[in-house]
């Protein structure tokens, strides 16, 4: 992992920043306090503050090194021995580069006499910089985890709206596999017509069956294919009228959605029925987004089929899990009518 100093321009110059003001105030005390030269002052400084900043940038891979080891006394011992080893290298270094290039006699003095402070600015320093940079270690692996814990989410969340809408085909699929193993001893012909109807209508599903999000035009299509099928097989009980305009054509909708919906209308209205059934689509765009309504009406004579179906049961869940909203979806029955109203939230 790239050091968070060196690879952020913003954090290297307030490092930069950070490091001045404490070689102006190493400088300002050496000079006003201790009464020593500006050179002297300004060598002093610079030497053994910028070598340090230097090494407070290496001691971000030793933390980095360390981040694995779990035991405190491996983990602290480790510190303490390369604590001396950095704080010794910085202090020797300093001490000779100083000694043998300045010739101040009161300077070299006040060197000799410096190391007790030294030390323990030394292990200010170093101790500063570890606990920064195991904070930031920290803060890195909180972020990744949260990452990793979202992308798990997503995929989890795709893997259960594929799932949910691959129920949708099969059942289909088993209902008109059936109708044609009838009408191909009662109608051939009907029977023929439904093979080449059901095909297309694979062939669209199979080309979309990736997309989680379409907008309401394309799902009409595939609705309107699935309708010239079930038209073959009822013929002139069952009656279909979309109200969409423009707009609401251009909405988004999770695919797979209205299928659900016409096929619980179809077997709740149809089915049971031997007059003609009206399905109508209403769609417009409010405040809370697309709003669809589909009605049918039914014969109230005609015996209930119990619970709502896998249909009306799998929007719900696709919705929920899409929008994080449980309230999407609302189903009103009075007499003679059945209608189903879904909300689908528009992402400007």
């Amino acid at each position: 992992m790239l050091n968070p100093i060196t690879s952020n321009k913003n954090y290297l110059i307030n490092y930069a920043m950070v490091w001045s003001i404490i070689i102006g105030a190493h400088f300002a005390v050496m000079h006003f306090y201790y009464g020593l030269s500006v050179g002297v002052s300004v060598a002093d400084s610079l030497l053994f503050n910028v070598f340090f900043a230097f090494l407070g940038i290496s001691l971000w891979y030793l933390v980095r090194y360390n981040k694995s080891n779990q035991n405190f006394l491996i983990l602290f011992s480790s510190h303490i021995v390369s604590s001396l080893l950095i704080i010794g290298f910085w202090l020797i270094t300093g001490y000779l580069i100083l000694k043998y290039t300045i010739s101040d006699v009161h300077y070299l003095s006040f060197l000799d006499g410096s190391f007790p402070w030294r030390i323990i600015s030394g292990m200010f320093y170093y101790s500063l910089f570890i606990l920064v940079y195991y904070v930031v270690v920290y803060y890195q692996d909180i972020q990744e985890k949260i990452k990793q814990e979202s992308n798990l989410k997503t995929l989890i969340k795709e893997v259960e709206l594929s799932a949910l809408k691959n129920q949708i085909n099969p059942h289909f699929l088993f209902n008109s596999l059936n109708s044609v193993s009838s009408l191909t001893i009662t109608s051939p012909q009907k029977a023929q017509e439904m093979i080449i109807k059901l095909s297309e209508y694979l062939r669209y599903s199979l080309s979309n069956e990736r997309k989680q999000i379409t907008t309401l035009k394309t799902e009409l299509e595939n609705i309107k294919l699935y309708l010239d099928i079930e038209k073959i097989r009822f013929g002139e009980r069952l009656s279909f009228q979309f109200n969409c305009d423009e707009k609401t054509l251009a909405a988004n909708i999770p695919a797979m959605t209205l299928q659900p919906l016409f096929e619980n209308a179809i077997k709740h209205g149809v089915y049971e029925s031997i007059d003609t059934i009206h399905i109508i689509l209403n769609a417009e765009l409010n405040q809370n987004g697309l709003q669809l309504s589909l009605q049918n009406d039914f014969d109230p004579k005609a015996k209930p089929t119990k619970g709502e179906g896998i249909g009306l049961k799998n929007i719900r869940e696709r919705l929920f899990l899409i929008y994080k909203k449980n309230d999407l979806l609302t189903i009103n029955k009075s007499e003679q009518t059945f209608t189903v109203v879904i909300n689908i939230p528009q992402n400007d």
